[in-house]
This record gives structure tokens, sequence and C-alpha cells, in this order.
């Protein structure tokens, strides 16, 4: 299910009221943005999701499974909380500017947090790599965890992010201590007939998730009483990404591979979880809220109210006090 990465106005300022104890090492245009960013990002008016595009940097990452590494894209986090660090992912083809509005809060709230652009979608320099399938996706983000963050993490997933990091609770436990998990996408079986398209297909379906009509589309079921002009900007941000000149061929290899399907993984899930829902969604069925919360053990179940698919865009003060109560 295509997630985007709009974005929704905050109250909240962004202030970060404690001292660095991170370096961090990139080069910036004029404008205060990364170097490597699209220069497209000049023309979104939000100024949440440009406060946080400006803290995005690229880090190295060894793939053990290829041997090629690779600079990835994240935000790192300007304090260190007294808590496990929290790691945010997000959902489909989506990046870490998903987070420009919850981030600011749990920072402010004291919490080390990480925002991470999974392999394939986001900001990272995907020159020259040939996988993109889940296996390379869960061996990204663990050798991530290894180089950087090298504690038990809370991991946050929204839509297929939830997928993601459900496949990596189980596969590499000792990196995950606790499990958030927002509007869940997890009973998706992979791409299904779209794994068999000739190429030439393949590319073709690509480029109309690219399409300008078709992000429109989606902003305008993944939220409540949204603007034309709001959501022209979500449309600009959350396709930012889609202008590499590589992201094709990451997304059709990932397409090509079958995806994720983690149906069988659920009932692994050791860690204590935290399940939250938009009870509005348009995209994924809050009937399967319920069925989640079922099949997870001791996992607690938390709706927001007048929220779609997004809540942590839509609803980032909700979002963030769950997270804050949950985390401490």
């Amino acid at each position: 299910m295509l997630t985007l990465s709009p974005s929704y106005a905050s109250p909240l300022p962004l202030k970060l009221s404690k001292k660095s104890k991170f370096r961090t090492h990139f080069h910036v245009c004029a404008n205060g943005f990364p170097s490597f960013l699209p220069k497209e990002i000049d023309n979104i008016k939000d100024k949440f999701a440009r406060n946080l595009a400006q803290r995005i940097q690229r880090l190295p990452v060894q793939l053990t499974s290829s041997g090629t590494s690779i600079m990835s894209s994240c935000v790192r986090p300007m304090v260190q909380g007294n808590t496990d660090p929290i790691v945010l992912l997000h959902g489909f083809d989506s990046s870490c500017l998903e987070w420009r509005y919850t981030y600011p809060l749990l920072e402010e709230a004291g919490l080390e947090s990480w925002a991470i652009d999974i392999l394939g979608w986001g900001f990272s320099d995907l020159e020259g790599l040939q996988q993109c399938d889940a296996a390379s996706k869960r061996n990204h983000l663990y050798q991530f965890w290894k180089s950087y963050i090298k504690r038990p993490m809370i991991l946050v997933g929204p839509s297929l992010g939830a997928v993601v990091a459900i496949d990596l609770a189980v596969n590499h436990p000792e990196a995950v201590s606790k499990l958030i998990l927002i509007d869940a996408s997890v009973y998706s079986e992979g791409t299904g007939e779209m794994a068999k398209l000739p190429r030439l297909f393949a590319y073709a379906g690509v480029a109309l998730l690219k399409s300008v009509p078709l992000r429109l589309y989606v902003n305008l079921i993944a939220f409540n009483d949204v603007s034309f002009n709001t959501s022209l900007d979500w449309m600009k941000i959350g396709r930012l990404h889609c202008l590499y000149p590589w992201w094709e061929d990451a997304a059709v290899n990932f397409m090509t591979s079958g995806g994720y399907n983690v149906v069988p993984l659920i009932n692994q899930v050791k860690q204590q979880t935290l399940i939250i829902w938009g009870e509005d969604d348009q995209i994924i069925s809050y009937k399967l809220a319920f069925k989640l919360h079922s099949e997870l053990q001791g996992a607690t179940l938390r709706q927001i109210p007048d929220c779609g698919h997004i809540p942590h865009v839509e609803k980032p003060t909700s979002v963030a006090d769950l997270i804050i109560r949950f985390v401490q």
C-alpha cells in the first residue's frame, strides 16, 4: 500500500535545549540544505519540512550481503536520553521527512531519537546498489544499528515501516527492546502478481507511482479535510526522494523481488509492543488493528480519533504523547 510523507502544521516550535554529543559531517549549500538533497527542496514551503531537511546527513553503512558501502541518510539525535534510543522508520516509498512534526516533540521531551531512511527509499546514495529486496533492507538496518546505535532500540514503524520493524525484531531480537507499530500494514503478503511483471511493465508501474496525480490522490485518502494547497506541498515533500536517478531501479528491484511477508513472524514477536491506529484510516481497515492486537502477546492498542492513515503527521502531539508514555 502506498504511503507518502506529507506534513501537518504543529503548534510547537523546533526547540533543542540540550547540548549535542554527536558531531555532524556533511556539506551544506548556501540555502542551508545538505548538498546531496534534490534541488527541488527549495520549492517546499512547509517550514517544519525545511527545518528537518537541514539536519539530514549521510553515514557510511557496510552491507555484509554484498560488501557494498552505502552512504545512508538519517537524522541523528542532538540529545542523549536516559532510556533506550528511539529509531523512527517511515512508510512505503517515503523518507525520514515523514517525522518532521513528531521528531522535534520527542527531542523536546529529552528522548534520544533517530530517523532513518529505509534502504531503497529516502535520501541515501544508492548509485551502484544491486539489490533492494527485503533481506537487503533488513541487513542495511541491522548494520546501521551495529555501527551507530549499538544499544537495544525502541523501533517505531508506521504502515509498511511496521513490516520492516517486525522483520528486524524477530530476526535480530538483540537490537530491539520494544516495538511501536502505527497503522501497521503487516498483513499484505508481498507484492503479489507485481513480482511477475516483465521489467518493461514494472518500470511503467513505477513511473505511475511517481506521478503527481497519484501522489495527490493518496494525500486525499490518507488525511482528513486537507486543502488543495496543503496537499500540493505535501505531494512535493513525499515525492522529493523519487527525483534521484537510482530511485526507479531500486523501486523495480523491490517490486520484482516479491517484497515483504511477515505474517508468519507476527506470533514470534517477543518485544513489548504499542499499537497506534488512526480511527479514520481509509487505507488499512481498523479491524486489522484488533487482529494485530490479539496476535501480539501483551500488546497495547491506542486509538487516535479524527485521524487518518498517518497519525504521526496528522496528529503529532497525540502520537508523541503516546510514545513518551510508552518509553518512560
